[in-house]
């Protein structure tokens, strides 16, 4: 049964109208910045940014403003002298849909705010558990599905930061080794915002439990079809053969010698029976649980823009 637009939770914005949000909000960002920030195979320019993350950019500080006039007047109202807590953005969506992107554009827009200078960003690959424990569960073939996560350990982190610990560590992942580095971490220190990037953040809890999106404060989902995402991360996968996997100690190093046609009926294998079916099963049924979601064309660019109603 269609749903009436009026009565939706949503509002929704195509690219033109979402560009005019952003008349009265700088852009301090250059073409070197954003070619140093945009992932693999994730042709992101200045055009882009001025579009689509300038206005995010400023959304954003109006929440973290109202977030931190509701703690003033509750403190106040409660004579509680408890400092404010980090503003939580959990960003998810599906492997090479560009949420890595728009992570590290958010995070370097947001800390050229003079109200928030200090902005973290955590992935949840660190969260993965090693390989050797991942072999011993017979989780290899399943990596980035939920079960595949110390999910305990990351909630554990969220949770400290929302809870004021003044330093938090979270683990470090190589992509080049596809594996956790041992001995390594993220420390985070009280920053002003800190964004969690992943496939699964928004994850509703078992019954009973905690959910690791139970601590954040805005939430967005990168959205695209499942037939660019797949056309995208092939190309992903062919240009990594001649630079990350030709590394010598790559994990995929073996893949650095095949040829184009092979190379890309590895990748397709590897998206049907490993990136597909996490996202049809896990991720994509998350996204309703957003309170953005940013939906990209076949050329990478966002032309639609869902926003939660408050």
């Amino acid at each position: 049964m269609p749903v009436d637009p009026q009565y939706s939770p949503f509002v929704e914005f195509t690219r033109e109208q979402w560009s005019r949000l952003s008349k009265s909000t700088p852009l301090p960002l250059t073409d070197d910045d954003v070619r140093s920030l945009a992932g693999t195979g994730d042709p992101i320019d200045l055009a882009e940014v001025d579009t689509v993350y300038r206005p995010l950019s400023r959304l954003l500080q109006l929440y973290v403003g109202g977030t931190r006039a509701l703690h003033q007047a509750t403190s106040s109202f409660l004579s509680d002298t408890t400092r404010r807590t980090p503003f939580v953005i959990g960003v998810a969506g599906s492997v090479a849909v560009g949420k890595s992107s728009t992570s590290r554009l958010l995070r370097e827009l947001l800390r050229r705010w003079p109200q928030t200078p200090r902005v973290e960003l955590v992935t949840t690959d660190g969260f993965l558990y090693p390989n050797a424990e991942l072999e011993r569960r017979g989780l290899m073939k399943r990596k980035g599905f939920p079960e595949s996560y110390d999910t305990r350990s990351l909630l554990r982190f969220v949770q400290e930061v929302k809870s004021g610990k003044p330093e938090v560590r979270a683990p470090i992942y190589s992509h080049l080794t596809y594996d956790i580095v041992r001995g390594e971490v993220i420390h985070v220190r009280s920053p002003d915002i800190l964004i969690v990037e992943g496939l699964n953040v928004l994850q509703p809890a078992r019954t009973g439990r905690l959910a690791v999106s139970d601590f954040f404060d805005f939430s967005i989902y990168v959205d695209a079809r499942e037939a660019d995402i797949k056309r995208w991360y092939i190309e992903r996968f062919l240009e990594l053969r001649a630079t990350a996997f030709s590394i010598p100690g790559a994990y995929f190093h073996t893949y650095a010698d095949l040829s184009d046609a092979d190379a890309r009926r590895v990748a397709s294998d590897i998206w049907d029976t490993i990136n597909a079916p996490n996202l049809e099963r896990n991720i994509a049924p998350t996204r309703g649980r957003a309170n953005l979601v940013l939906t990209k064309s076949a050329d990478h660019s966002m032309h639609r823009m869902r926003l939660r109603k408050l």
